[in-house]
């Protein structure tokens, strides 16, 4: 026998669970399925970092108090380039940037409280240890999902809408035959956990782009700090041998960097040599992807997080009414094609950027022309904000009269760099 819902949802991590909070707040019945058995399971491969852009969408969800009771620290962003300290904390900042900080909190910290918040909302049903084996379908439609539970035991589970929140490696876009284009990436990454290492900028976060080499330090929960670098591949040969101390080494020669301890060292050296930029197309009848399984972009950003949120709203709002008018078919899919352009407006022309850029190349001449401006011109590093915390697109960015703004201060002689915001209980080193 099938048991029937509005809304399968496969994944209970961050899109998975926003998804189905929503959904079900709006009168949807929602069967939210984990494969992992232990509610406080937790993605490891991650930095954490939530964008600001996401700011209101955990607002809505309720979860903004409960995220930061939990520890979360709020955080500016300042990067470097060989031009200069650009400075984006974010109190300094054009609006809404000045409004939404930047989050950061451990992923075994905040899968646990989003899964948490979901499975208590009325509405969702949430199955832990219950893997998708198959789709199940209707003609060409999608039409629920088949799961066995740890014991074996197999069950077939009817949806009017199947929401695959399963990450980059997304089985469920795999059973549907979505195709995945994947773009190259030319770094690797590795991280770690340190305490007791304060940070020249205090709860801020600091990032030095090194072109084409990438560092930089999260200041998280408990009073940790996420060290991280991603140089290109061409250097892998340097670091596999004794991670740590290669990226001692690197922070080592970085500008107001902190020093890598291994005494202080909170957990394992994680990390990923491999990945590459996925994208799919994020909706089909019957069936949507949110988060990863939609769009996995370039790491070095720190979009993951945020995007797994948004987009999980996005679909939300999309086929919430269809749902609660009676969920036909034909409305559905109406909803869900709304959802896939609303989708791509909002990300497409971020994830084109990112991707230019993930494979390893140098700053192109733009590139050079802006970051050596909004080192000099507090103006441009608000806007760069904007678009570095996804609230403008790249487009949006590069108006004529930022670009012409962008000329006349490279052309002046008179500007100062504005320098690095330090943490007032932070001395200026010698």
């Amino acid at each position: 026998m099938a048991d029937g819902y509005d809304v399968a949802v496969v994944g209970a991590s961050i899109a998975g669970c926003t998804a189905a909070t929503l959904l079900a707040r709006s009168g949807a019945r929602v069967a939210l399925l984990e494969s992992h058995a232990d509610p406080s399971a937790f993605k490891r491969v991650c930095t954490h970092y939530i964008q600001p852009s996401a700011g209101p969408t955990i607002e809505r969800l309720g979860a903004l108090d409960a995220i930061r009771a939990a520890g979360a620290r709020n955080t500016g962003g300042n990067l470097w380039t060989r031009y200069g300290w650009i400075s984006f904390s974010h109190e300094h900042l054009p609006s809404p940037a000045r409004d939404w900080p930047g989050i950061n909190i451990r992923r075994e910290k905040l899968d646990p409280l989003l899964r948490a918040m979901a499975g208590a909302t009325e509405g969702v049903e949430l199955l832990l240890g219950h893997t998708v084996t198959e789709l199940v379908r209707d003609g060409e439609r999608v039409g629920g999902v088949r799961v066995r539970d740890r014991s074996g035991e197999e069950r077939e589970i009817r949806a009017k809408l199947v929401v695959g929140a399963d990450g980059r490696d997304s089985q469920v876009a795999a059973m549907a035959g979505i195709e995945t284009k994947v773009k190259p990436h030319n770094r690797f990454g590795y991280w770690a956990y340190y305490r007791d290492t304060p940070l020249a900028t205090g709860n801020d976060a600091q990032l030095w782009f090194l072109d084409p080499d990438m560092a930089y330090a999260f200041p998280t929960d408990d009073g940790l700090v996420c060290l991280t670098v991603m140089p290109v591949r061409e250097r892998l040969d340097e670091f596999k041998p004794d991670p740590e101390a290669a990226m001692a080494r690197m922070f080592e020669t970085l500008a107001d960097a902190p020093r890598i301890d291994p005494a202080k060292r909170v957990g394992k050296v994680l990390g990923k040599l491999q990945v590459p930029n996925q994208v799919r197309t994020p909706a089909k009848p019957g069936l949507a992807l949110v988060g990863d399984a939609a769009l996995a972009a370039d790491p070095l950003w720190g979009v993951g997080c945020g995007w797994a949120f948004q987009s999980a709203e996005w679909l939300a709002d999309a086929v919430a009414p269809a749902l609660s008018g009676g969920g036909a078919p034909a409305d559905v899919d109406a909803a869900l094609d709304s959802y896939r352009r609303t989708h791509r407006k909002k990300l497409a022309a971020h994830e084109q950027f990112t991707s230019a850029y993930s494979t390893g190349r140098r700053f192109n001449p733009m590139e050079k022309l802006l970051y050596r401006a909004a080192a000099r011109d507090e103006w441009l590093a608000g806007r760069m904000s904007l678009m570095g915390s996804r609230w403008i697109t790249p487009q949006e960015l590069l108006t004529p009269a930022l670009l012409a703004r962008v000329i006349r201060v490279n052309l002046s002689r008179r500007r100062p760099l504005v320098g690095l915001r330090r943490a007032p209980s932070v001395a200026t080193a010698a």
